[in-house]
């Protein structure tokens, strides 16, 4: 049921029961105060209020703590979610074969964003390959599925973890993933002019054990690094260090820099770049940033937020620290990893980007208080990432069981306006039970700005229905996963999200599957 639904639902109670459920939800010790509407706290009983029906009774209730008074939902004030548009939409013969989650979402500049390339894992439930990629030529109203996998041949094995963007200086499309004919486990490239058809491309890294790759690249067309393109990722031969290459070509790619040591260990966990302002504070380039995180070691240890920066077109880089570290989100462990359950494996990374003015965005989850497992929290940087903001709550829904929210993405326009999503159970009544599904259903929600992060707008629903969990029955995928990350795009007046959808259903499973929604821009 969605929220709003559910919100109707109470018509069918007479406020006096309402009053009395609340307080038996909530009891709380009486006050002597008086109310902003005339009535102290002490005369409730004698004034016998919770048998009122009237506003004035029910006011008098919630300031004197009594009652609670109504909660903000994710639809509430918030625009209409837009249509939800599949975009893995291969037949799947069972369970076993449809896992299709990780996305990464890039649009051209040469057509308004009218061709958006999507890039994600997809395991045929053999063993045999990671790889899905789908293109829409009418800006996201509907996908094509590539078939046959257009990544799985040039570069040996695919293993997934999807990369895409388009570069405006060279008009095309390159995407990538984790191959084995580039030294084994390195990162492979392909390239498009359309979208459509793939040529084989270089390997931008020949690695042995690279991890969680990320792409980015320069379309400012003032920047003197313009068309370059950026690729960091995990390098498990040096100890898990993060690590940068740059190509202004697409085919020749530096030596890479390492941008710590592997020792404590620090995740990998965004690429990204200033569109325009940046250099005027410093130099002709767009500044590059690299999200990390200090996991603690893994599991339910605290983190810490740290970001990385060249102002040199990636040849040297500087760091900072995003204030304390906090609690990760999270029910239990999976592994090494953080889990919210029954199958997310999530250590609280989120996405990075970039608006005008030197503003630098960054969203990430942690904690909620108590016993609420997940939040979802946002910092920025007024001067180009050299101090940073105290983390704000982005998700206003009160902590709680069972409200978890989680596994956030972000993106920024040339007008600074940001858009934020992630996967939210605040309408869950139970924990969740993966046998029943009682608690684990999901939607996907949003929250925007329109003044550069400075202040942001109420939330909304970006799935247009409360979504069922999905379940991960291959047997040739961890049995924790629904995808380690969604990262969006924003064009032309337009955010594209992305996330893990579980309303379809195979065999009477309900699996994974890549939806898409083209936001408007504030």
């Amino acid at each position: 049921m969605e929220m709003s639904a559910r919100v109707r639902t109470l018509g069918y109670f007479t406020l006096p029961v309402l009053l009395l459920v609340a307080c038996v939800l909530q009891p709380a010790p009486v006050r002597a105060q008086m109310t902003s509407v005339g009535i102290e706290c002490s005369q409730i009983q004698s004034l016998r209020l919770m048998e009122q029906e009237n506003m004035r009774a029910g006011r008098a209730l919630i300031e004197c703590g009594i009652v609670k008074g109504g909660q903000p939902s994710a639809t509430a004030n918030g625009p209409t979610a837009p249509p939800n548009i599949r975009v893995s939409n291969r037949a799947c013969t069972s369970s076993q074969s449809c896992t299709k989650s990780e996305n990464m979402a890039g649009a051209s500049t040469k057509n308004g964003g009218k061709t958006i390339v999507v890039n994600y894992n997809d395991s045929a439930g053999d063993g045999s390959t990671y790889s899905g990629a789908s293109y829409s030529t009418d800006g996201g109203a509907t996908f094509h599925e590539i078939d046959p996998r257009p990544f799985e041949n040039g570069h040996g094995f695919n293993l997934g973890d999807p990369i895409v963007i388009f570069n405006s200086k060279l008009g095309k499309f390159f995407a990538g993933d984790l191959v084995g004919d580039c030294g084994g486990q390195g990162v492979g490239l392909w390239t498009s002019l359309n979208g459509k058809t793939w040529t084989v491309g270089a390997c931008a890294h020949n690695g042995g054990a690279d991890d969680r790759e990320s792409m980015w690249v320069d379309n400012e067309p003032t920047s003197g690094t313009y068309g370059r393109m950026y690729i960091s990722w995990g390098d498990y031969d040096q100890n898990g260090a993060t690590s940068v290459t740059h190509s202004d070509d697409g085919v020749t790619w530096t030596t890479p820099v390492l941008l710590n040591s592997g020792n404590p260990f620090i995740r990998n966990v965004q690429i990204t770049g200033s569109p325009r302002g940046a250099k005027r504070f410093e130099g002709n380039n767009s500044t590059v940033f690299v999200a990390g995180m200090d996991e603690g070691g893994g599991g339910l240890s605290t983190r810490q937020n740290i970001m990385y920066k060249s102002l040199d077109g990636g040849v040297t880089w500087t760091s900072a620290t995003l204030g304390p570290r906090f609690n990760p989100p999270g029910d239990s462990t999976c592994g090494y990893f953080a889990q919210v359950n029954p199958i997310w494996r999530h250590m609280g990374w989120g996405e990075p980007g970039v608006g005008p003015q030197g503003v630098v965005h960054y969203d990430y989850a942690g904690a909620g208080t108590g016993q609420d497992h997940g939040d979802i929290f946002y910092v920025r940087s007024i001067d180009n990432g050299k101090t940073w903001s105290k983390p704000i709550k982005l998700n206003t829904d009160k902590d709680g069981p069972f409200k978890t929210q989680w596994m956030p993405s972000l993106s920024v326009d040339l007008q600074g306006r940001v858009t934020t999503a992630w996967y939210d159970r605040r309408s869950a009544t139970s924990a969740c039970n993966a046998v029943t599904d009682a608690g684990c259903k999901y939607e996907r929600v949003g929250r925007q700005s329109k003044t550069n992060g400075k202040s942001f707008l109420p939330e909304f629903a970006i799935s247009t229905g409360i979504i069922p969990e999905p379940a991960q029955d291959d047997p040739f995928v961890v049995g924790c996963y629904a995808g380690d990350y969604d990262y969006d795009t924003a064009l032309n007046g337009n955010a594209f999200v992305t996330w893990t959808d579980g309303r379809r259903s195979v065999g009477g499973t309900h699996v994974q599957d890549v939806d898409f929604a083209k936001v408007p821009l504030p």
